[in-house]
């Protein structure tokens, strides 16, 4: 072993030299890296004998890579461009850095001619779980397909770097942006643009670069640069802001109804901060960058572009300037006139003008459009300059649905539908920053038929995002806070037809529908496009003149300089999005932009506040409801069952959504049964307090010969004695109930061991005497008063109330006998036994204070029993029971219990009562008060509402 260890070291001599080197730190030597990465050759000799030896020159051949840096500050923020180090063989690669977050971005082009009339740009960005050190979720822990949030990011990218490629260069370009790492302070979107255009500042490609992108917040009214995801949460301001040193090129806002003249000052803030990214990015491609390739562009000659100008112009003028035609007749009529033209040029036999001939007479059409708008003011459909199409609104035109409407403007018409879902149906987020779900949320869709194609739905599509997520934003603003309304909100945005800003009709259908849905907006939002027409000097660039078009088309779109969407309420905006073609458009003429838009803005919430101004009241059969319950964290696990089984049983036996978080239990119902019949299900499971006189449904459990004990509310125990299931004499149990017999039943009773008794017959209707009928059938028909819900055996019943019926009947003689009608209630024994309970109660009770009972008890102070012997009477008919309260009577209590709406009082004999706050203020009231108080009314459950007497 010693000999092949020795014959190792002889063949490798500089092994243990570089473990040495490795493992011991008192050799004093360091790596040195100036801007240059890879291994220097040493010798062993030097390394054994030198402690500090020099870095000997690199051998040829030898790969050396360079790394270039550049650091500056922005907004108090130390911003790192760095290329170089990584991802080498890309056209161009940068990462830049703020704080802990780097993204990379690089770009590619592919090689030879193109055949083609569009540039082939891709922007793809990747928010990868390893950037914050999580493995995903998902079955196969890998990242799955773009997320709505990475397509959005992609098109932030995409729209200001797009202008500022050359005209006639369609070779296919791919930018891709990935976060390597992230601290979740700050959002990457910003920070992958400005390194998309310092990665193409360094590449070969032909591009107008560069530009900078800037993040505008504002707290309090102060203005904030690069604010944190901490800030953002806290702004009402959200400004991405893209220009180049002069020029406008990109602007995406999310506002809660900021005016427009504050966003005009945030505008201006943010062009010179953005500006501060431009010279880094060209001391960096000054000391890194390739020198641009020379690409072969595709551009239309100037023989070509005259000789279809004299076939075409004419009638293309005709067409644009008769407003009769519409969107698809217009179309066919200049599909027509190609069509013609193409013929011309085949007779000629000029093949050169056929390859180009989509695109020269796009460009005539363009030219013909935008002199007439410039030079007359004239627009295709013969409108003004600043007027906007005609709008139809109207709203609920789906009963069925929570929330519905149907918005047109011109020939662009949208329906949109609003669906409330539980807390729980809220969309979970798995992106790198921001909050982890999302409540709020708007789905647009473009179908083929809008415009009369044929075509395929597939995945997501980028532009229906990022439509969405505008009219989202939008919205968003005048939304309800969470606390106060805390369903999860679904909007769904149908495009039935499009001829232009589509997106801002979504804004204000979805609008009209969530107030259809009955959800409390504040305003309603509305949106409207507004476009440009320039006229630019061909020899410095500049623009000479040009027009403002509001509510565009989309031919004026597609003819035009820009579409500056802009949504918001009458007070100030709330969404914003900015794209335009040319290389910039100076910052005046945007911020000039925002005073035609509020003018159409207004005027399409006027045809909006027509039709539906307020939320609609949600008292129909359709309309969903929404419960919140507190339980134990013992009542939440027997609810929830094993596994959550019983849970899900009840949501498919009800079709209702239940949710639990922090012990609070959250329900959504489709309407008012199908809650109903959920709560009656959690109630017979968890249970709720008991109550006197409240109703509950129940399973007898058990029949003994005195009774039944019947289990209810979440397995507790209730006594329902014989006296009590029927009105009529029962003589055996088993006669009325059985074991495993549901059965509704009225709590009479709980005593201070938590003794529960029940009433089954106070449940049931009364059946009355067959004297009693003929009596009632004899009187005239006259309106009484509603009864309260005691059986009528418990009200009080005597000789004067009977006589004085009887006289009152006309179809009873004078002289008919007294003493055939009753006038002393037959009792069980349990009764009589109950009765002599209450005659023992201390005298501290409370009493009737009704005028009525006051005269009752002087006149019946003394009754016959059965033996005719005068017995003086007790007390019990003074005594407040639940028998003898009525209507009207009035009571002295005192405050039990203080609660947000109203007062819990005690009645005494156990029998409470409630009083709601005709104000919010409760201030005035503690517990142990004593009051004055008269029964109004009966609840659902046979609590006795109270009102305040105040005279006494």
């Amino acid at each position: 072993m010693a000999m092949a260890s020795m014959a190792t070291r002889a063949r490798n001599p500089l092994r243990s030299s570089f473990r040495r080197l490795l493992t011991r730190r008192s050799l004093n030597s360091h790596a040195v890296w100036c801007g240059r990465l890879g291994f220097a050759s040493f010798s062993s000799s030097s390394v054994l004998s030198d402690p500090a030896p020099e870095p000997s020159p690199v051998s040829a051949g030898t790969k050396v890579l360079e790394t270039f840096r550049e650091e500056f500050e922005i907004g108090s923020r130390l911003i790192t461009l760095e290329t170089g180090k990584i991802a080498r063989f890309a056209n161009g690669a940068v990462v830049l850095g703020m704080d802990e977050t780097k993204v990379l971005s690089t770009v590619a082009s592919s090689k030879g001619d193109a055949v083609r009339d569009f540039l082939p740009l891709t922007v793809d960005y990747q928010e990868k779980q390893f950037a914050q050190g999580l493995i995903p979720s998902t079955f196969m822990r890998r990242e799955g397909a773009p997320k709505e949030r990475e397509l959005l990011c992609g098109r932030l990218i995409d729209r200001p770097i797009r202008p500022l490629f050359p005209a006639g260069f369609y070779h296919e370009v791919q930018v891709t942006a990935s976060v390597l790492s992230s601290d979740g302070n700050q959002d990457p979107d910003v920070m992958a643009a400005n390194a998309t255009s310092a990665a193409l500042m360094l590449s070969d490609i032909p591009w107008g670069g560069p530009i900078g992108v800037i993040r505008i917040g504002r707290i309090c009214g102060k203005f904030i640069i690069n604010p944190t995801m901490d800030e953002l949460s806290l702004s009402d301001l959200n400004l991405v802001y893209a220009c180049t040193k002069d020029k406008t090129l990109m602007i995406d806002v999310q506002a809660r109804e900021i005016s427009e003249k504050d966003l005009e000052a945030g505008l201006r803030l943010a062009h010179p901060e953005a500006v501060k990214y431009l010279e880094p990015q060209v001391r960096l491609a000054a000391k890194a960058g390739k020198h641009k390739k020379e690409y072969k562009l595709s551009m239309v000659s100037n023989r070509t572009l005259e000789k279809v100008r004299d076939l075409a112009a004419a009638p293309i003028g005709a067409v644009f300037t008769d407003p009769s035609y519409g969107k698809f007749e217009r179309g066919e009529a200049l599909e027509n006139i190609a069509q013609d033209v193409k013929r011309a040029l085949e007779e000629e036999g000029d093949d050169e003008s056929l390859k180009v001939l989509p695109k020269a007479v796009d460009t005539v059409r363009k030219q013909i459009v935008r002199k007439r708008v410039i030079e007359e003011g004239s627009r295709v459909d013969g409108r003004r300059l600043d007027e906007v199409r005609p709008v139809y609104c109207e709203a609920g035109n789906f009963p069925v649905l929570h929330g519905s409407s149907l918005f047109s403007r011109g020939d662009t018409q949208v329906l949109c539908t609003v669906t409330l879902g539980a807390p729980g149906d809220a969309q979970r987020l798995d992106s790198l920053v921001g909050p982890p779900t999302k409540r709020f949320m708007l789905h647009y869709s473009f179908p083929p038929f809008s415009i009369n194609e044929v075509g395929k739905r597939v995945g997501l599509n980028r532009r229906e995002v990022g439509h969405g997520t505008l009219a989202e934003k939008a919205l968003l603003a005048v939304l309800p806070p969470e606390e106060d309304f805390p369903y999860t909100v679904r909007v769904n945005s149908e495009v039935m037809a499009s001829d232009g800003s589509t997106s801002m009709a979504t804004v204000c259908g979805g609008s009209m529908a969530l107030m259809d849905a009955g959800i409390p907006l504040r305003e309603h939002v509305a949106g409207v496009s507004v476009g440009l027409v320039s006229q630019v000097d061909p020899v410095t660039g500049e623009i000479k003149d040009y027009r403002i078009l509001t509510d565009i088309l989309g031919l004026e779109d597609h003819l035009g300089d820009m579409d500056f969407k802009i949504a918001g309420t009458r007070k100030g905006v709330t969404a914003i999005q900015l794209d335009i073609k040319p290389a910039g458009i100076p910052l005046d003429i945007i911020c000039e932009s925002l005073e035609p838009a509020y003018k159409g803005r207004l005027q399409i919430l006027d045809h909006m506040e027509r039709e539906i101004n307020v939320p609609r009241t949600q008292d129909d059969t359709n309309a969903p409801r929404l419960a919140t319950m507190k339980f134990s964290n013992d009542a939440i696990r027997r609810l929830i069952g094993p596994l959550g089984v019983l849970k899900r049983k009840i949501e498919e036996e009800t079709g209702a959504r239940m949710s639990v978080s922090d012990g609070t239990l959250t329900i959504v119902a489709k309407n008012q049964s199908v809650m109903d019949k959920v709560q009656e299900k959690i109630d017979f499971i968890v249970g709720r307090e008991i109550e006197v006189g409240g109703i509950y449904k129940g399973v007898v459990t058990s029949v003994k010969e005195y009774g039944a004990f019947v289990e209810f509310n979440g397995g507790q125990q209730g006594l329902l004695h014989i006296s009590e299931l029927s009105h009529e004499p029962v003589s055996r149990v088993t006669d009325v109930v059985s074991v495993g017999q549901h059965l509704t039943v009225m709590c009479i009773s709980q005593d201070v061991r938590g003794n529960i008794k029940l009433s089954l017959k106070a449940t049931l209707p009364q059946r009355k005497s067959s004297l009693q009928n003929a009596v009632e059938q004899s009187r005239p028909l006259v309106k009484e008063a509603s009864n309260i819900w005691a059986s009528i055996e418990d009200k009080p019943n005597d000789n004067k109330e009977n006589n004085s019926q009887l006289e009152s009947s006309p179809s009873i003689e004078p002289n008919t006998s007294v003493s055939s009608i009753p006038s002393i209630l037959i009792r069980s024994a349990a009764e009589c036994d109950e009765a002599d309970k209450y005659a023992e109660t201390p005298k501290s009770s409370s009493k009737l204070i009704n005028k009525s009972s006051n005269s009752r008890k002087r006149k019946n102070q003394f009754e016959h029993d059965s033996t005719g012997s005068d017995v003086e009477k007790t007390e019990e008919e003074d005594l407040l029971t639940a028998k003898n309260l009525k209507l009207g009577t009035k009571v002295a209590a005192k405050v039990h219990q203080v609660r947000a709406r109203g007062l819990v009082l005690d009645l005494g004999n156990g029998l409470r009562g409630m009083y709601r706050f005709e104000t919010t203020k409760n201030a005035e009231f503690e517990v142990g008060d004593e009051m004055v108080v008269e029964c109004m009314s009966f609840s659902a459950k046979g609590v006795p509402v109270m009102s305040r007497v105040k005279d006494e």
